[in-house]
């Protein structure tokens, strides 16, 4: 569309074109369709790039309007009440020193030094209390761009050392600064705009974070919020969080006596406990059973490894420094590691014996334990530890084969979510950053078709997905799984994985029809991740209720008296033998009392024997959380039992 020198062309999503003035705002243009619009947008995508709403458009670009319903708005507004947030704070204690304030996914941080003084708890009231005057003041986010030594001097004028040291790595001509109100802050934006959209305000807690997470540097205070524009979300959202902390894997862990962890083993190694050891068994179990169906092998390998393996591999240079130090042996020079990652090991495997494209695909399965030293302020429960498993799998095929093994491995990750009552999720596809493109490695066409089998194979088996650009692995596409759980919040779970770096890195061969060496493709593939992730996620998902098949104690036999004790043994061991795991509550309690601690344990199901059951050789049952079900004989129960767990698991 030609225009004259004083105008642009402004695309939008739908592709339709309009001609606006150059200098128009973002904010102008959504006033041009709707007053409705131009009250909610937060900030514009321009070109790709987020910008200030307010901020000057000077050439042809394409734009979408960013509003509270978008992720990159919400991030534009939570960045912007921190900002909000630094404003009270200094306001409320003149002199104090900034860190950083970013967005998160949920909320906002900022780290902030108090100097000699500690920030109590019950003063997060009061500063939510000025946020919200101030938001009230609609004061304007002002960016303004300013070279470095003019933001030098108003840092060393403030005497703020933590600026000054992000300063250190900007470059000259990228600075901004933004201001609203008496706050200014070195900041490259975007920001919302004026402080008026911020309607609620809830401070969440604080915590230590060392200066750029050096623990040789200062610890600051990090104060985590939370901001919507209307009280109802923030009120929802707290209602949320009080469901959260019921549902908590490590307060239910403990509870249901899964997994514990002691300072004497070391900070982040679980503990299983019996219960919890069960659990785990039959989550190998169903997926190794899965995978013997799949045409998979299982292998083991080793806990530590040459160092020379992962220097061949590239995780020594990549994890090196958030892995364990080197172990040496009494042989002068020679190190050893605990085992990063599995996949180094698997590539030795493949390479044990001469392949032919006959041969292929090879798929290698491992339930293989993986250690990572992560700082003790990272770790959390089972979601971030320093030892994990992973139910690691890596297939090794020929190219033509790729788009193949990806939609069977789309398969088996869709019914794991299915049997584990996972039933929101997508798929992102993540692909190369067309602009930087130096970045990976491996042939270009080779790429294409990898990404090509990728978006093929999601759209084949019609999966809800994603497209993130610059996300992929230096090595090669992936496809990540996000699910959501029972509470809305979203995980990555289960992640395949295309790599050409690996078989190039150990030299992988296979022999082709053409009687040439070839190297195989790589995919890299692991349903649930990590055991310990997405046990902690599953129980906090299903609030520690778990699908039948999978409960570690399926049901509680219940002796109305002792005297019914035998009658109790043998219905045990009758179940047991059909795989019914139970145990007997023999406690000299009232059957009431047994009834309630069952229903806290959130065991499926109580059998309750007593005279007339034993006459009639029958079973009373009750379902956690419904109750009475009615009388049965042992064979019609285990039916049923069967059944449900059968109709779980159903393909």
């Amino acid at each position: 569309m030609s225009h004259s020198e004083n105008e642009i062309n402004v695309t939008f999503p739908d592709q339709s074109v309009r001609v606006f003035e150059k200098g128009v705002t973002g904010l102008d243009i959504a006033m041009s369709i709707s007053e409705g619009l131009a009250r909610n947008v937060l900030a514009a995508k321009v070109d790709g790039e987020v910008w200030d709403a307010t901020r000057p458009i000077t050439k042809d670009v394409s734009i979408a309007l960013l509003t509270w319903n978008d992720k990159e708005g919400k991030s534009t507004f939570w960045h912007s009440s921190a900002h909000l947030l630094a404003e009270a704070l200094e306001a409320l204690y003149p002199g104090i020193k900034f860190g950083i304030g970013p967005p998160i996914e949920q909320g906002f941080y900022y780290d902030v030094d108090f100097g000699e003084r500690t920030l109590e708890g019950a003063e997060l009231e009061k500063i939510e209390a000025k946020m919200v005057e101030l938001a009230r003041q609609k004061n304007a986010y002002v960016r303004s761009e300013i070279s470095k030594q003019d933001a030098v001097s108003y840092y060393e004028t403030k005497g703020d050392e933590y600026k000054l040291d992000l300063l250190e790595r900007l470059e000259d001509g990228t600075i901004t600064f933004y201001k609203q109100g008496e706050f200014t802050d070195l900041c490259r934006g975007p920001h919302i705009p004026h402080t008026g959209f911020v309607k609620a305000v809830k401070l969440l807690n604080i915590a230590g974070a060392y200066w750029r997470g050096d623990e040789h540097n200062k610890m600051l205070t990090r104060i985590y919020g939370i901001t919507f524009p209307k009280a109802k979300e923030l009120k929802e959202y707290l209602e949320m969080l009080e469901e959260a902390k019921k549902r908590d894997h490590r307060k239910l862990g403990r509870e249901l006596e899964l997994f514990t962890f002691s300072e004497k083993v070391g900070m982040g190694l679980p503990l299983w406990l019996p219960k919890g050891t069960l659990l785990r068994e039959r989550l190998v179990s169903f997926l190794k059973k899965e995978q013997d169906h799949s045409g998979y092998q299982q292998v083991i390998t080793p806990h530590i490894g040459h160092k020379a393996l992962y220097e061949t591999s590239g995780h020594y240079e990549k994890y090196g420094k958030d892995s364990f130090q080197p172990i040496t042996t009494p042989h002068e020079g020679e190190e050893f590691l605990l085992k990063p990652m599995n996949c180094p090991h698997h590539c030795e495997i493949y390479k044990s014996k001469p392949r032919s494209y006959k041969d292929l695909p090879v798929r290698y399965a491992e339930f293989g334990t993986v250690y990572r030293y992560e700082q003790s302020g990272e770790l959390h429960g089972l979601t971030r530890v320093r030892g994990f498993t992973q139910d690691d799998a890596h297939i090794f095929c020929r190219q033509d084969q790729v788009k193949e093994e990806f939609i069977k491995v789309i398969d088996l990750v869709l019914y794991v979510f299915k049997a584990l009552g996972f039933e929101d999720y997508t798929a992102q596809i993540s692909l190369r950053d067309p602009e930087k493109m130096e970045k990976y490695i491996g042939e270009e066409d080779a790429w294409n078709k990898a990404e090509a089998a990728i978006i093929e194979a999601a759209g084949e088996k019609g999966l809800k997905t994603v497209t993130e650009l610059g996300e992929a692995a230096f090595y090669g596409p992936k496809l990540d799984f996000m699910v959501r759980d029972a509470l809305g919040r979203s995980w990555q779970l289960g992640t395949i994985q295309v790599d050409y770096q690996l078989p190039e890195r150990f030299e992988l061969e296979y022999t082709g029809s053409d009687n040439q060496k070839h190297r195989p493709v790589m995919i890299h593939r692991a349903p649930f991740g990590s055991l310990e992730r997405f046990v902690a996620v599953l129980i906090e998902h299903c609030a520690g209720n778990f699908p039948l098949w999978l409960a570690p104690e399926q049901l509680v036999i219940l002796p109305i008296s002792e005297k019914f004790a035998d009658y109790a043994e043998q219905v045990k061991l009758l179940l047991a033998d059909q795989g019914i795991t139970g145990d007997i509550d023999h406690r000299d309690e009232k059957i009431g009392r047994k009834i309630r601690d069952a229903e806290v344990k959130k065991i499926p199901f109580m059998v309750i024997v007593g005279e007339k059951e034993q006459e009639e050789n029958k079973i009373s049952l009750r379902k956690h959380g419904e109750g009475d079900i009615g009388s049965f004989e042992l064979e019609a129960f285990v039916d049923y039992f069967q059944g449900i767990i059968k109709e779980s698991l159903n393909k």
